[in-house]
């Protein structure tokens, strides 16, 4: 990665949760970054970058005309439709998950460039598909090459997007394509966005607010989580590697993995009287179970000194808790 000042970055789905941490981090680094959303970016996205548009991953032709306009160096497509809304409409799903992502590694195919532009693309433990708990459990922490077989939209929309952009890398060289199998994330800055991992921010969020929650997984429910920070930090060692240092184009990481049961203690060690209890939805939790309740994540280790900051209680007490009271009060 460059260090220039000159050097650009575009960022899809800047709006989201991991673009409002993502962009101050790009600009910390020297690049000036254009970023893009469905909607118009709040004002303290918007004066961070060069320019930002609304608009979609579909839309071809404004895609090519800003990377006409500003040649990205690197590319970080954080636009997706996530897990729930992608069984709810799987044709919206294809469209933007694969179809989107398609689009940007054809932009990113420039051979004339003297390095190829680095695609950076968000993947998910979704592209895991266990076929029940009790499987789960045995599998314990699953590498990169197994259990690949996913039970949901989302995951066979980013397992593909997966295969096709480590195939073209190899086949042509063209994009630079790098990808992270992230877990469950987990943010304080921002509200969580219907994932199915997310009821472990959901509960975090309610009891801060001292509002009732209903889990909607088994207390049992094993996942690996991460912060959000840690997640940033880990997108951006990868994006830094030198491309020697990669031994596969697609990685696992995780910070923590816990049970549901575990978050929720972890939660009440600081919110007491928070209201937190369980009512599985049986659709959501067949999902959940296909997918690992860890993940091996040594080849990030070691390729790119992936060493993430926060276990769960770190995550909570220096964190998810001062942050969740600066933000909700402390009353």
């Amino acid at each position: 990665m460059s260090d220039s000042p000159q050097s650009v970055a575009f960022v899809t789905g800047a709006g989201g949760e991991m673009g409002h941490l993502l962009i101050p981090a790009l600009r910390k680094l020297g690049y000036s970054v254009v970023a893009l959303d469905l909607v118009r970016l709040p004002d303290s996205i918007r004066e961070q970058c060069v320019e930002t548009v609304e608009g979609s991953v579909l839309d071809r032709e404004p895609l090519a005309d800003l990377f006409h306009k500003h040649n990205p160096d690197a590319v970080f497509h954080l636009a997706a439709v996530l897990s729930r809304k992608a069984e709810a409409d799987p044709d919206l799903a294809h469209s933007v998950n694969v179809e989107g992502t398609y689009n940007l590694i054809q932009l990113c195919h420039q051979p004339a460039r003297l390095t190829p532009v680095k695609l950076l693309f968000p993947s998910s433990i979704a592209v895991y598909g266990l076929p029940n708990a009790e499987t789960k459990k045995e599998a314990g922490a699953i590498k990169e090459h197994e259990w690949t077989v996913p039970a949901g939209i989302y995951g066979c929309n980013k397992l593909y997007c997966e295969l096709l952009g480590s195939h073209l890398q190899r086949l042509q060289g063209m994009p630079d394509f790098r990808s992270i199998r992230f877990p469950g994330l987990i943010s304080a800055a921002t509200l969580p966005t219907g994932g199915t991992t997310d009821y472990a921010p959901e509960m975090i969020h309610a009891a801060a607010q001292k509002k009732s929650y209903k889990c909607f997984v088994l207390r049992d429910t094993r996942l690996p989580f991460m912060t959000m920070p840690d997640a940033i930090d880990a997108l951006i060692a990868l994006a830094s590697a030198d491309e020697e240092q990669l031994s596969t184009r697609v990685y696992n990481i995780r910070g923590f993995s816990s049970t549901a049961a575990e978050i929720r203690s972890e939660v009440l060690k600081h919110f007491p009287d928070a209201d937190l209890g369980f009512e599985p939805e049986p659709a959501r939790q067949k999902l959940v179970d296909s997918w690992p309740g860890d993940v091996d994540d040594s080849a990030a280790r070691r390729d790119w000194g992936l060493n993430p900051k926060h276990g769960l209680t770190q995550a909570m007490a220096d964190y998810l808790v001062p942050a969740m009271r600066r933000r909700y009060g402390d009353d």
